[in-house]
């Protein structure tokens, strides 16, 4: 009996690639110490998929990193009772020959952006032959060549002249599979895969999310898949663990969980991804009216400085923009979309009639133009990177009124500033503070409060919630909705989530190649498209 209770456990430690027992990490500097994962166990079995999903601060990143021990020595500390093992072998207090031999061999990573992960002055097809040459002893030619059927099996498009390019000759899709591509390199058995397609468009991120299928299959090795999005968990794995502050506060096998989730915060996660638009708002006046704009870039020109040859960017597109409602506009990303933007904003040349409110952009006088740019605003897609940091949150939120109303008086303006803050749920005390004081969420609702304060007709939302966690932005759309109710505003939404879209929108414009190739009621657009590509775009995003 004893002997077949050694078997039974023997062969179920062999099932598990990847033990994480009663983990904690704390991390220690001159004043303090912050305990980032708080105790946390989780089992990857071989060949399988767990998604360990969580908002910004949950622990997640910090539980990978600790895997590969590649957080900071010195502040970081691991508990005694803490074990991480790997095939039965423990990782935590081990030696740096037995550390060396599991990263980017047995153990590899992908990490969430690219352009970051990837060196700038090599060559991306040096970087791979760097990985098998230190891991595989392969000779410089051996390399070359399994470094370029890597880049076959992850699809990279001829990859005998891409393996002589640089990260930024690709595209952010192509640099993503250069790092599954770097990754896969040395066939390992444990891929652990950190948010490997934030701000991807939603085709690339299917593409993606496919080829890691097709190679965990042809390769047998395990995924620990870290994200914040529950639609890709939920087409792509087979377990699931959620974290919140440190803590794993549920876990279990994806469609159960998904079914039947049992903590509230779980619950939250799920209530958080965006639905229909609960009323469309199909019967009002037409504010902006463009018709056939055209914008070409140069792009050659010749000795004597004549352009020769041009990038239609955008071609002949007609969109109209509703008082009070919301245009969405969505295409992948070189569409033409943010081209097309910057057009009706004014600010990018271009051919065609552009008329807003009876004005034609085109050709406005210095009074004109003032008033334009007031009733015009936009809201940003990165919070942190569109406020200056010098600047205090009442000076952010003032700064147009100083531009459009430079005669109130100090009181009033502060009285604007404040009403602008409580109408994006922000406390008055926020008035003194700095940008690198709030959270992302904060940092949003001051931008939202910035365009609102000049009381505007129309607003760009660039991105409005790409940046920011699931349950965070649900709270910026509801905001979004209730305020434009509230203040009779238009929107137009540039946005690669279809879900956002369709959440806020009541008309959709479809840019694919700087056309339009599909428009409509957002709702009959959604349930019915017509156009291949609209339908390439919802089956990626929505399935």
């Amino acid at each position: 009996m004893q002997i077949q209770l050694n078997l039974s456990f023997s062969l179920k430690t062999v099932d598990k690639i990847l033990d994480i027992k009663d983990l904690i990490v704390e991390f220690e500097s001159k004043d303090s110490t912050f305990r980032a994962v708080d105790g946390i166990s989780l089992q990857i079995e071989k060949g399988k998929t767990l998604s360990l999903v969580g908002e910004s601060g949950s622990g997640k990143s910090v539980t990978a990193l600790s895997i590969l021990q590649l957080l900071p020595e010195g502040t970081v500390r691991y508990l005694n009772e803490s074990s991480i093992k790997f095939e039965g072998k423990e990782i935590l207090n081990s030696s740096k020959k037995f550390l060396t031999s599991l990263r980017g061999n047995k153990i590899s990573m992908i990490f969430q952006e690219p352009m970051t992960s990837l060196n700038p002055y090599q060559k991306v097809g040096y970087q791979i032959d760097e990985t098998l040459i230190i891991h595989k002893n392969l000779t410089k030619t051996d390399a070359r060549q399994r470094t370029i059927e890597l880049l076959k099996k992850v699809k990279i498009p001829e990859p005998e002249i891409k393996v002589n390019s640089y990260p930024h000759q690709l595209s952010g899709g192509q640099r993503q599979r250069i790092m599954i591509a770097m990754a896969l390199a040395n066939e390992p058995d444990l891929l652990i895969a950190d948010e490997p397609t934030t701000a991807l468009d939603v085709t690339v991120e299917k593409a993606l999310l496919d080829l890691l299928s097709d190679l965990q299959e042809e390769f047998g090795m395990s995924i620990l898949f870290i994200t914040h999005d529950l639609n890709i968990v939920k087409k792509f794995s087979d377990n699931v663990c959620v974290m919140k502050d440190g803590e794993i506060v549920e876990s279990g096998e994806v469609s159960a969980l998904f079914q039947n989730p049992q903590h509230p915060y779980t619950v939250k996660l799920l209530d958080s991804i965006p639905g229909k638009k609960e009323s469309m708002n199909s019967e009002s006046d037409v504010l902006l009216d463009a018709k056939d704009v055209d914008i070409n870039y140069p792009i050659t020109k010749n000795l004597l400085g004549q352009v020769t040859e041009y990038l239609n960017a955008v071609k002949k597109v007609n969109i109209q923009i509703y008082s009070g409602s919301t245009t969405g506009l969505v295409g992948e990303s070189g569409s033409g979309k943010s081209s097309l933007a910057r057009a009706l904003l004014g600010i990018e040349k271009s051919e065609g009639a552009i008329q807003f409110d009876g004005l034609d952009i085109n050709n406005l006088s210095s009074n004109e133009t003032r008033f334009f740019k007031k009733d015009f605003q936009i809201v940003f897609q990165d919070p942190f990177g569109s406020l200056s940091p010098r600047m205090t949150i009442g000076e952010i939120v003032g700064e147009g009124l100083r531009v459009h109303e430079p005669s109130i008086s100090k009181s009033d303006r502060n009285e604007k500033i404040i009403k602008a803050l409580s109408d994006v749920e922000l406390d008055p005390s926020f008035i003194s503070r700095f940008p690198h004081e709030l959270s992302g969420g904060q940092r949003q609702r001051v931008a939202i409060a910035r365009a609102i304060i000049l009381e505007p007709k129309l607003i760009l939302l660039d991105e409005p919630t790409s940046a920011l966690d699931v349950s965070i932005q649900m709270q910026i759309l509801h905001l979004l909705r209730d305020l434009q109710k509230r203040l009779d505003l238009a929107y137009l939404c540039i946005s690669h989530d279809l879900k956002v879209i369709r959440f806020l929108s009541d008309y959709v414009y479809v840019m694919k190649e700087g056309n339009i190739v599909e428009n409509g009621i957002s709702e009959e657009l959604f349930e019915d498209p017509k156009h291949d590509y609209t339908k390439e775009l919802l089956t990626a995003s929505l399935a």
